[in-house]
């Protein structure tokens, strides 16, 4: 399940410098596990880059993190300009390489990744559109499965590079910009793991929250990294990965419930039959 369709999975609860997640939907045991797992680990390699671990019961109804509050206010809703943006992909390098090799050997796979993704994917293609899903969405759809069922897709391409440690979710929201400091932090690690740079560079750049609602240059973000050709090659192939993820998501909205403003499908089948080229 992707951080997308998970947005009630937990509630937050702040008192002071402490945060405490209560994991209430979903799995939470794992969500749980992934969360402490990226806290503690950070907090070792990478500290000030992320919450500090406080406690954790996984026997509490429901189970729960504690953790310190990160300063900041999100990126997401307003345009990241420059010097915000500069501060974002100094955090995410510092963030990617944080877990040495050896200790980022036997961290699992992030949920979600290429190949559990692909199979999710052709999984809500054979249910049919959703009810966002009208004529040039469902047509974008199929374009983008097209696309994914050419030989050699089932996995995706070399990821290009070393493994990193990836939060998994690119929402905005989860970049805290702390103007006394001049630095991002990061929240929200519930889908985090080991993942590859390419990958985690397309969950932020097509995730809707740097489009629908904010002023996101995701060409200058990309321009911030020192990609190889193979990492340039494989960022593109995520990208459409994710873009079609998207159009997924959002053909399943309901109009009469709308998470989103309207025609907000539409504009990403757009973007998905763009990247597609």
């Amino acid at each position: 399940m992707t951080a997308a369709e998970r947005w009630s999975t937990h509630a937050i609860e702040i008192c002071g410098d402490l945060v405490t997640k209560r994991y209430m939907k979903g799995d939470a045991p794992a969500l749980l596990d992934r969360e402490w797992r990226a806290l503690t680990l950070l907090d070792a390699h990478a500290p000030g880059l992320a919450p500090v671990p406080v406690a954790v019961d996984r026997d509490a109804d429901p189970p729960m993190v504690a953790m310190s509050r990160v300063p900041g206010v999100p990126l997401r809703g307003s345009p990241v300009d420059g010097e915000r943006m500069a501060a974002m992909a100094k955090t995410l390098d510092a963030l990617y390489g944080a877990v040495p090799g050896d200790r980022l050997a036997r961290v699992p796979v992030r949920p979600d990744h290429w190949a559990g993704l692909a199979v999710r994917l052709r999984d809500w293609h054979g249910r049919g559109p959703g009810k966002a899903a009208e004529g040039p969405v469902w047509a974008a759809l199929d374009e983008g499965m097209a696309w994914l069922d050419r030989p050699g897709r089932a996995a995706g391409p070399d990821p290009g590079g070393p493994s990193v440690f990836g939060p998994g979710d690119g929402n905005l929201a989860n970049y805290l910009w702390d103007e006394t400091t001049a630095r991002v932090g990061v929240v929200d690690f519930e889908d985090s793991g080991r993942s590859d740079r390419p990958f985690e560079l397309a969950e932020i750049t097509e995730h809707v929250s740097g489009w629908v609602d904010g002023g996101f240059d995701a060409a200058a973000f990309l321009d911030c990294f020192e990609l190889t050709a193979a990492e340039r090659a494989r960022l593109r192939e995520c990208r459409r990965l994710l873009a079609l993820t998207w159009t997924f998501i959002l053909s399943f909205d309901d109009p009469e419930r709308p998470r989103n403003p309207p025609g907000t499908a539409a504009r990403q089948a757009e973007r998905l039959s763009a990247l597609l080229g």
